[in-house]
């Protein structure tokens, strides 16, 4: 099993689309997969049909009354097991931002729970490099980054890969890490050039798979569906399945033993 956290601390580049996608591609292959939405914006609880979502009844509460994880679990289309989240994730930074152990709570929880011994686990993260963050990050040995293909979201990996380095020097254990360049136009040079400085730039991380912009991509939230609910032969369909074909191949989404040595640089 893997725990896989979906960071990037810039916004608009996919990460929710991500997460969601990926997790029903798990489940449509009967993996059952964990989605934890850990953003007080609350996009992938949104996204799986879930409006209103009250702070006892959401992730929120596993921090501020210490719920188990099991008992906040709603099944969503396809197969999903969300844990959902609510505008009361905001407070969190605020009530235990001084708190150096809160880092670990989540890490705990998986394990309490009997979860870091089964289906794969997706952590959607928030883009910004706080208590939510970064008890993502200790309980994930997976990161994946998506970057959207311009230049403000480049100069973001290097600032995300040199913040995992800190953390890893300060732990006991490395990240295994995927690129996977989002909002690709194989129409805009642009586009190319970034994918190429990303390869070049961090070899042996970035995913050959490619996330088209697509149209069908941003409105299937809008449906509470995923891509391959609404739109199953669309470009973006074609994408997510790659995508999971290809880090199933590498062994991103198999144990942490099981990570090839090129993920963990």
């Amino acid at each position: 099993m893997t725990v896989v956290a979906v960071f990037n601390q810039k916004g608009g580049v996919g990460k929710t689309t991500t997460t969601f996608n990926l997790a029903g591609a798990l489940a449509r292959q009967e993996r059952h997969p964990y989605a934890i939405d850990l953003d007080p914006q609350s996009h992938l609880t949104l996204a799986s049909g879930i409006r209103n979502l009250s702070g006892p009844e959401s992730i929120f509460s596993f921090f501020q009354q210490s719920t188990p994880l099991a008992s906040l679990v709603r099944e969503v289309e396809p197969g999903i097991r969300l844990v959902g989240a609510s505008l009361d994730l905001s407070k969190v930074d605020a009530l235990y931002g001084a708190d150096v152990s809160m880092t670990r709570r989540l890490r705990a929880g998986l394990e309490e729970a009997g979860w870091m011994n089964g289906p794969p686990v997706l952590i959607d993260c928030c883009p910004m490099l706080g208590v939510l963050t970064l008890n993502a990050l200790m309980a994930a040995d997976h990161i994946l980054i998506p970057v959207s293909a311009d230049f403000l979201s480049l100069q973001g990996v290097h600032r995300i890969n040199a913040a995992l380095d800190v953390l890893e020097r300060r732990g006991t254990r490395k990240f295994f890490r995927r690129v996977v360049v989002t909002r690709y136009d194989s129409r805009r040079k642009l586009s190319f050039r970034i994918y190429r400085e990303l390869v070049d730039t961090f070899p042996g991380i970035v995913c050959e798979t490619r996330i088209h912009e697509a149209v069908a991509l941003a409105e299937s939230p809008m449906h509470a569906k995923d891509i391959f609910a609404y739109a199953p032969s669309s470009q973006g369909a074609v994408d997510y399945r790659s995508l999971l074909q290809e880090l199933d191949a590498c062994g991103f989404l198999g144990t942490t033993a099981d990570a090839p040595a090129e993920a963990r640089a």
